[in-house]
């Protein structure tokens, strides 16, 4: 699977569906390699701007697919082709892929959330899809480099050699994990997941599903955890926003209308034209 990729306020996002998600993991697995797949919301492109540290997992990963219909939105407004159809998130689409994992008999690690919690939604899949391969670990152990604890869990996830590892302890502290652990792994397709399983488990709040088309998945959680979330989703924003305004007022609207129909990028568009 080679989906098109694009510039959006300095960032790069494919234009790649859920289904072709399944796909590019399939081929990883069926090829034996390993396949590193990013996601981008508002709080991830912020994120990639003030932190050079998270930026490294993203120039690492193959697939970088939209978390969120205001990054849709946003592309749209600048002339890139992205639907709502380009937008995945897991709390929606969880479990169709640990569906899709016990239907190839595909063995799944996932690593996050409090002692216990994994545990528990573990537990909820296994009885919802008898025979899946599904190991877990909490992801409240001291994750520098070369601890004793993170030499555990890196040895704990190789020895149960999953075909997808999901790795949900947060931005940016998943990233960074998966950015510094990247090459010691042995898993075929690496993708971070944030609070997924804290949603399966009852953990935390589900969001209304009505309010993911909308882009008020965002609202929702705010309500129900301002003292956590109020800079994430009051503050980060206004940044990001800048960064539209900054692409809305550098690129002619024709520049972005003729990167949309190429499937170029902003910059390979205007590199074509200045050649």
């Amino acid at each position: 699977m080679k989906a098109a990729r694009y510039n959006l306020l300095g960032v790069a996002v494919d234009a790649v569906t859920h289904s072709e998600l399944h796909e590019a993991m399939d081929e990883a697995v069926a090829s034996n390699r390993r396949l590193l797949i990013a996601n981008h919301n508002l709080h991830s492109i912020y994120l990639l701007h003030h932190d050079a540290h998270f930026r490294g997992m993203y120039d690492r990963a193959e697939c970088i697919y939209v978390d969120g219909m205001p990054v849709i939105f946003l592309a749209q407004a600048l002339g890139l082709p992205l639907r709502r159809e380009h937008r995945t998130t897991f709390l929606d689409a969880f479990e169709d892929l640990v569906a899709e994992v016990a239907r190839r008999n595909w063995r799944l690690f996932y690593l996050g959330s409090k002692p216990g919690v994994a545990d528990r939604g573990a537990e909820i899949l296994r009885q919802r899809f008898p025979g899946l391969q599904i190991a877990t670990h909490h992801g409240y152990f001291d994750a520098r480099p070369g601890s004793t604890e993170n030499r555990g869990v890196v040895d704990e996830i190789n020895a149960f050699r999953p075909h997808l590892l999901m790795v949900g302890m947060g931005m940016p502290r998943q990233e960074h994990w998966t950015a510094e652990n990247l090459d010691a792994l042995s898993a075929n397709a690496i993708i971070t997941s944030g609070a997924t399983m804290d949603y399966l488990a009852g953990e935390v709040p589900v969001p209304p599903r009505w309010a993911g088309p909308l882009g008020l998945y965002g609202l929702s959680r705010l309500v129900h955890d301002p003292g956590r979330l109020w800079k994430r989703y009051l503050i980060e924003p206004w940044y990001v926003l800048g960064l539209f305004l900054r692409d809305l007022w550098r690129v002619p609207r024709e520049t972005r209308r003729r990167a949309a129909a190429s499937g170029k990028s902003l910059k390979e568009q205007q590199q074509a034209q200045a050649d």
